[in-house]
């Protein structure tokens, strides 16, 4: 399965904007696709959407779902994460009175194999190795969709397993979306990309907020001579200087999620052999040979590099272009989130025919 390379590059349009800026990067985004915003915006006045979101583990996908949002509509469009279900169900599993609405919820609408109480006790001993049967991950995420009101859909999630990509083709009908269009929208991130991702990840012990040294540091970055070693220092004024750190596991990057990956890859490339689904295909980077002629500098991802200036006593801080190995070993930018969501707007104007 071949990605195509997007060109964001467009002929008289010569203004660099700062594409971590909320302002500018709306500016951006008027200028990249402001014609194909305007029609997504008036299709969803009246319409909406399902859009189910494939991509690997971190590869991006509810950065990319809450940028589409934030740039067209987001009091029309909504993103959630069957992730992010299940763990909200751990949450009301504790508390006993939510316990008994969510058991009461699964007499009157679950239908499976199982019975209700072995459904309560695989949520109760529920791991990241094994997955929850997928008749109840379809009661549990209509379940959510009936708490809000019709929007456009990212579900993000599912499918999670290969029998669940021929569930999610009825699966807009078991929610009474009958008359909306579903998409695709498969995400094309090379593991290199992944692995820096989330050896670089680091984490403040205080409020959590997540950065990485090297692509996403925070305003201040410290130096342990003894160590050697460079550290974020966490923005959050009431931290007060908290030194970020990384997760347990972190360091080994991808190799604790090597399985969960494969699968990924797996999903996504029956998703794309399937026939009558519109398909919104996204890659996070470009080959080098391309990008000159395809992408505007500002839209490659930077990678940041340090030194300490011991005269200054500072670290000073260094950008360049982060060059990876995409999986084909072809070396390549990464693209900043900007850019990859320009080619989603142009290419869901395609797939909703507007």
């Amino acid at each position: 399965m071949k990605f195509p390379v997007f060109k964001t590059k467009i002929a008289g349009v010569r203004q660099e904007f700062d594409l971590t800026n909320h302002k500018e990067r709306g500016a951006y985004f008027e200028a990249k696709a402001g014609a194909d915003i305007k029609k997504l915006r008036r299709y969803l006045e009246h319409n909406s959407f399902i859009a189910y979101l494939l991509g690997k583990k971190n590869s991006g996908k509810g950065t990319y779902a809450k940028m589409f949002a934030e740039i067209v509509a987001p009091e029309k469009i909504q993103h959630f994460s069957i992730g992010d279900i299940i763990r909200e169900v751990d949450k009301e599993l504790k508390d006993k009175k939510k316990r008994q609405q969510l058991i009461n919820f699964l007499k009157n609408n679950y239908r499976g194999w199982l019975s209700i109480e072995k459904i309560i006790s695989l949520l109760e001993k529920r791991n990241t190795e094994k997955l929850l049967p997928t008749e109840l991950i379809l009661i549990l995420a209509k379940r959510e969709i009936t708490k809000r009101k019709k929007k456009a859909l990212f579900i993000d999630g599912f499918p999670r397993d290969l029998d669940q990509i021929a569930h999610s083709l009825f699966f807009r009908d078991l929610i009474d979306y009958r008359q909306d269009p579903d998409i695709f929208i498969l995400i094309n991130v090379s593991r290199s990309v992944i692995n820096e991702r989330i050896k670089w990840r680091r984490i403040c012990p205080l409020c959590q907020t997540s950065r990485n040294l090297k692509l996403l540091p925070t305003s201040k970055v410290g130096y342990n001579k003894k160590k050697k070693e460079f550290y974020l220092i966490c923005d959050n004024p009431n931290c007060k200087g908290a030194k970020m750190v990384s997760k347990e596991g972190d360091k080994s990057g991808i190799k604790l999620i090597k399985k969960r990956l494969i699968m990924d890859e797996k999903l996504i490339d029956q998703s794309f052999s399937l026939y009558g689904v519109p398909k919104v295909l996204l890659r996070n980077s470009v080959p080098i040979k391309f990008v000159k002629k395809y992408i505007d500098d500002y839209e490659i991802t930077p990678e940041f590099c340090y030194k300490w200036d011991e005269k200054e006593k500072k670290v000073k801080i260094f950008k360049k272009p982060w060059i990876i190995k995409d999986d084909n070993g072809i070396a390549s930018c990464s693209l900043m989130p900007g850019p990859v969501v320009v080619s989603m707007l142009k290419q869901m104007v395609k797939a909703l025919n507007l």
